[in-house]
């Protein structure tokens, strides 16, 4: 796990470098992986680093494991609430689309998800504008086969130093870094709205998502279900379609 997490350090100042950025910003949510990716840019880029909390709906249980993580890890933070933002945001869409009689109720969890997500990325971009850093984002290799992470959202990022490692090996680096052992043993959620857990919404487990990556023998049932994911998501993972004109 050293040699690896040497590696990841290491690939973390070359990108800052090559980027002739001064250095990585990362939103911190109280979960295993940008818990892991905070300690990793702390240690690549000690005095230019930053952990950015960013708050809607969030439980005080994951603000709780978020200010651990900034602790843990020593790493300069800054907290912006857009609860505010997203209530105002999404209320005034949901009006307009009711009024004209086009809102679908079965949708409207997973869009107002969706815009937390992206609200998200936004203010962590105007943060690296205005330090000059790259926004580092915390998808490991599970969630990246399977397209669980919101385009334009956790997936609007510049660089990705987690997504060769399963969620076991996360876990396993997160023990390595120092990461508080209840964040690195809770739920994995991304904390969309309450309650909500990543295993329960995807219909499968991590476990059997990375046994299956390692290529091991799964159900057919979740083999099924991540092959599907899979394909339903590889917009997420491609590159735009662009016409070309003859």
């Amino acid at each position: 796990m050293k040699e690896h997490v040497d590696g990841i350090v290491q690939w973390l100042q070359n990108q800052v470098k090559a980027s002739g950025t001064k250095g990585l910003v990362v939103g911190v949510s109280g979960g295993l992986d940008s818990a892991v990716v905070a300690h990793l840019i702390k240690r690549a880029v000690p005095e230019n680093s930053l952990g950015v909390l960013l708050p809607i709906y969030t439980s005080e249980e994951n603000m709780g494991h978020a200010h651990d993580v900034i602790e843990s890890c020593g790493i300069n933070d800054i907290t912006i609430d857009l609860t505010d933002t997203h209530k105002t945001m999404y209320s005034e869409i949901k009006n307009q689309l009711e009024e004209s009689n086009s809102f679908i109720d079965a949708n409207d969890q997973l869009s107002s998800a969706n815009l937390r997500a992206r609200l998200r990325m936004s203010a962590l971009y105007a943060l690296a504008a205005n330090y000059n850093y790259l926004v580092v984002g915390t998808d490991n290799a599970s969630e990246y086969y399977t397209g669980y992470f919101t385009k334009y959202g956790d997936g609007g990022v510049d660089i990705l130093p987690i997504v060769e490692f399963t969620k076991k090996e996360i876990r396993e680096m997160a023990d390595y870094l120092g990461v508080p052992s209840d964040i690195v043993r809770k739920k994995p959620s991304a904390d969309l709205w309450e309650g909500q857990t990543d295993e329960d919404e995807m219909g499968t487990t991590y476990d059997k998502i990375d046994d299956y990556l390692k290529g091991k023998e799964i159900p057919e049932k979740d083999k099924n279900i991540i092959e599907s994911m899979h394909a339903k998501t590889a917009h997420k993972r491609d590159a735009l379609p662009r016409y070309k004109r003859s």
